[in-house]
């Protein structure tokens, strides 16, 4: 018999560093899971993604166990690192901060394609380098 899902709780947490500290641990409280267990898997399978924010959905069931799924990083983050900036422009209009090259936002959306509602990489392309732009990143063509 399927376990009956009680809720799901989206979360962003830096891979191979969660802590029972909020946002975690009162996300996860409230719905009655040992949050020491989500921290030590979570940690276990995120540790090769270190530094890097690992969104993930958790599906908490009826007798208090729990799985997670992870994602890949916000859209928003690889294109920084892939830039080399630390955060995106405040007046992204007129304050260009930095760029990247057409074969870095193809890696950067082909990457992202399983997050993203299309199936092709033009389109993938056209939705990252949206966020780039709204983040004061231009994109050169290599």
């Amino acid at each position: 018999m399927a376990k009956k899902l009680k809720t799901q709780i989206k979360l962003q947490i830096p891979g191979g560093a969660a802590t029972p500290a909020p946002p975690v641990g009162p996300a996860l409280g409230q719905h009655g899971v040992a949050i020491g267990d989500f921290v030590n898997q979570f940690n276990e399978a995120t540790k090769d993604r270190r530094g890097e924010i690992v969104p993930c959905v958790i599906n908490v069931y009826e007798d208090r166990s729990f799985d997670f799924i992870m994602k890949v990083a916000p859209a928003s983050e690889l294109i920084k690192k892939s830039a080399g900036v630390a955060k995106g422009s405040g007046k992204p209009l007129s304050e260009k901060i930095g760029s990247i090259t057409n074969d870095q936002l193809r890696d950067i959306a082909i990457k992202k394609m399983t997050d993203l509602n299309t199936d092709n990489v033009e389109q993938a392309m056209k939705i990252i380098a949206g966020t780039a732009r709204q983040m004061g990143i231009e994109i050169k063509n290599s």
